[in-house]
């Protein structure tokens, strides 16, 4: 497992969100501040609470954004290439967890209170949450990787 991936597990079993954790672990490759990325990737922790889209996900495409992102508006080809980043890590993160959605990998929808009381008997959030989070590291580090 890689440092990044330790880091981001280290962070979510500290309190801190999927998102929170992905983005934290990346946040200083990029000069952003910790405290900064922990307040910028509270809001998408479980699928910005709707169990939309992993919040992991949600962190590792905001480190693609600091790495890749489209900034000058006349540079449609950054923003092309950007967004192709962006599809290649959800195709390959789908591949390997069969969704980008928080209720499908978790199983239940955490907006729904019957299922919420499944999650946490079940301990889904300490079971598949860990899981998707280093996914997401090792998959955001071979995309990283890929497009250097």
């Amino acid at each position: 497992m890689s440092s990044k991936a330790d880091k981001a597990l280290w962070l979510f079993s500290s309190n801190f969100n999927c998102s929170q954790a992905v983005l934290t672990a990346f946040a200083s490759d990029f000069g952003l501040d910790e405290k900064l990325a922990l307040m910028l990737g509270t809001q998408f922790g479980g699928g910005a609470r709707n169990a939309e889209m992993c919040g992991a996900v949600s962190g590792a495409l905001m480190v693609l954004g600091l790495k890749y992102g489209h900034f000058d508006p006349e540079d449609n080809e950054q923003k092309s290439r950007a967004y192709a980043i962006a599809s290649e890590y959800t195709k390959r993160f789908k591949e390997i967890n069969g969704s980008i959605v928080c209720r499908d990998l978790l199983g239940y929808d955490l907006t729904i209170p019957e299922d919420m009381v499944q999650i946490k008997e079940k301990k889904l959030f300490s079971d598949i949450c860990p899981k998707m989070i280093k996914s997401a590291v090792e998959v955001l580090e071979s995309v990283l990787n890929d497009y250097e």
